[in-house]
Protein backbone atom coordinates (compact mmCIF):
# COMPACT_ATOMS: atom_id res chain seq x y z
CA UNK A 1 0.00 0.00 0.00
CA UNK A 2 1.49 3.39 -0.92
CA UNK A 3 2.34 5.70 1.65
CA UNK A 4 0.52 9.06 1.07
CA UNK A 5 2.72 11.14 2.79
CA UNK A 6 2.33 15.27 2.29
CA UNK A 7 4.24 18.11 2.58
CA UNK A 8 2.04 19.84 4.66
CA UNK A 9 3.62 18.77 7.99
CA UNK A 10 6.93 16.60 9.29
CA UNK A 11 7.20 13.68 7.12
CA UNK A 12 8.95 11.83 9.87
CA UNK A 13 5.92 12.74 11.64
CA UNK A 14 3.49 10.84 9.19
CA UNK A 15 5.68 8.17 9.11
CA UNK A 16 5.53 7.66 12.86
CA UNK A 17 1.82 7.83 12.67
CA UNK A 18 1.61 5.33 9.85
CA UNK A 19 3.56 2.79 11.49
CA UNK A 20 1.26 3.33 14.65
CA UNK A 21 -1.56 2.72 12.66
CA UNK A 22 -0.55 -0.29 10.83
CA UNK A 23 0.13 -1.33 14.47
CA UNK A 24 -3.05 -0.81 16.10
CA UNK A 25 -4.32 -2.32 13.02
CA UNK A 26 -3.31 -5.87 13.05
CA UNK A 27 -0.58 -5.19 10.45
CA UNK A 28 2.36 -5.15 12.55
CA UNK A 29 0.98 -7.72 15.72
CA UNK A 30 2.84 -7.64 18.77
CA UNK A 31 6.54 -9.37 18.61
CA UNK A 32 6.68 -9.14 14.86
CA UNK A 33 9.83 -7.73 13.55
CA UNK A 34 9.76 -4.57 11.21
CA UNK A 35 11.53 -4.38 8.37
CA UNK A 36 14.77 -2.51 7.80
CA UNK A 37 15.29 1.24 7.87
CA UNK A 38 16.06 0.86 3.93
CA UNK A 39 13.53 -1.56 3.14
CA UNK A 40 10.85 0.85 4.82
CA UNK A 41 12.59 3.96 3.71
CA UNK A 42 12.68 2.47 -0.12
CA UNK A 43 8.69 1.61 0.57
CA UNK A 44 7.96 5.28 1.74
CA UNK A 45 10.24 6.82 -0.93
CA UNK A 46 11.78 8.75 1.84
CA UNK A 47 15.40 9.46 2.89
CA UNK A 48 16.46 6.44 5.54
CA UNK A 49 17.59 9.14 8.21
CA UNK A 50 14.09 10.33 8.18
CA UNK A 51 13.51 6.68 8.36
CA UNK A 52 15.39 6.14 11.11
CA UNK A 53 14.25 9.39 13.12
CA UNK A 54 10.82 8.01 13.15
CA UNK A 55 11.86 4.83 13.89
CA UNK A 56 13.98 6.29 16.71
CA UNK A 57 11.57 7.87 18.22
CA UNK A 58 9.01 4.95 17.96
CA UNK A 59 11.62 3.17 20.33
CA UNK A 60 11.95 5.96 22.72
CA UNK A 61 8.26 5.65 23.26
CA UNK A 62 8.44 1.85 23.56
CA UNK A 63 6.15 0.70 20.42
CA UNK A 64 8.98 -0.72 19.05
CA UNK A 65 12.43 -1.77 20.66
CA UNK A 66 15.34 -2.92 18.94
CA UNK A 67 17.72 -6.02 19.46
CA UNK A 68 21.49 -5.36 18.53
CA UNK A 69 21.66 -7.72 15.95
CA UNK A 70 18.49 -8.53 14.90
CA UNK A 71 16.82 -5.74 14.33
CA UNK A 72 13.43 -3.59 15.16
CA UNK A 73 10.37 -5.55 16.83
CA UNK A 74 6.70 -4.24 17.70
CA UNK A 75 6.25 -4.34 21.74
CA UNK A 76 4.79 -7.33 23.06
CA UNK A 77 2.58 -5.19 25.81
CA UNK A 78 -0.83 -5.79 24.26
CA UNK A 79 -2.03 -2.92 27.03
CA UNK A 80 0.22 -0.25 25.13
CA UNK A 81 -1.38 -0.95 22.08
CA UNK A 82 -4.67 -0.87 23.07
CA UNK A 83 -3.78 2.57 25.06
CA UNK A 84 -2.68 3.85 21.68
CA UNK A 85 -5.79 2.53 19.78
CA UNK A 86 -7.78 4.13 22.41
CA UNK A 87 -5.76 7.59 22.54
CA UNK A 88 -6.20 7.68 18.96
CA UNK A 89 -9.85 6.79 18.82
CA UNK A 90 -10.64 9.47 21.29
CA UNK A 91 -8.54 12.53 19.20
CA UNK A 92 -10.50 11.56 15.70
CA UNK A 93 -13.74 11.75 17.25
CA UNK A 94 -13.57 14.67 19.38
CA UNK A 95 -11.77 16.45 15.24
CA UNK A 96 -15.13 14.64 14.26
CA UNK A 97 -17.35 16.48 16.68
CA UNK A 98 -14.87 19.71 16.19
CA UNK A 99 -16.03 19.70 12.45
CA UNK A 100 -19.54 19.09 13.30
CA UNK A 101 -19.42 21.95 15.96
CA UNK A 102 -17.76 23.84 12.55
CA UNK A 103 -20.78 22.79 9.99
CA UNK A 104 -23.56 24.24 13.23
CA UNK A 105 -24.48 20.69 13.77
CA UNK A 106 -24.96 20.02 17.41
CA UNK A 107 -23.43 17.34 19.73
CA UNK A 108 -27.00 15.17 19.80
CA UNK A 109 -27.52 15.51 16.08
CA UNK A 110 -24.16 14.45 15.13
CA UNK A 111 -24.59 11.32 17.00
CA UNK A 112 -28.07 10.56 15.33
CA UNK A 113 -25.94 11.28 11.86
CA UNK A 114 -23.41 8.34 13.10
CA UNK A 115 -26.22 6.17 14.27
CA UNK A 116 -28.05 6.52 10.81
CA UNK A 117 -24.86 5.80 8.74
CA UNK A 118 -23.86 2.81 10.69
CA UNK A 119 -27.71 1.23 10.24
CA UNK A 120 -26.77 2.25 6.47
CA UNK A 121 -25.74 -0.73 4.05
CA UNK A 122 -23.17 1.65 2.58
CA UNK A 123 -20.38 1.54 6.11
CA UNK A 124 -21.96 -1.62 7.65
CA UNK A 125 -19.09 -4.12 8.64
CA UNK A 126 -20.07 -7.26 6.41
CA UNK A 127 -17.20 -9.32 8.70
Amino acid sequence: MPWNLDSDRPIFIQIIERIQMDIISGLYKPGDKLPSVRELAQEASVNPNTMQKALSELERTGLVYSQRTSGRFITEDTAMIDNLKSELAKELVTQFLENMQKLGIPQDEALSLISETIKGDEYHDTD
